[in-house]
């Protein structure tokens, strides 16, 4: 286990990042084009970065994604 400090501005600055390796995600695992493999390893990195997601934002933000990532682990199966 990791102890991390960080400022407010740090603090949002990741939130900022891993939203929008999020929302890349989500829009690239809709591309019909990539292969099933794929889409497989991008899911396992979204629930990795949803998982980082939770520990620096609030529940109401952590909300929109897990909604999401729900209908990933649907279109996924």
């Amino acid at each position: 286990m990791l102890g991390l400090l960080i400022s407010d501005k740090e603090k949002m600055e990741l939130e900022y990042l891993l939203k929008r390796e999020m929302d890349e995600i989500l829009t690239d695992f809709q591309d019909e084009r990539i292969d099933h493999i794929i889409k497989r390893a991008m899911n396992e990195k979204f629930n990795l970065l949803f998982s980082l997601l939770k520990r620096v934002s609030t529940e109401e933000e952590c909300l929109v994604y897990m909604k999401e990532k729900t209908k990933l682990s649907k279109l996924n199966q």
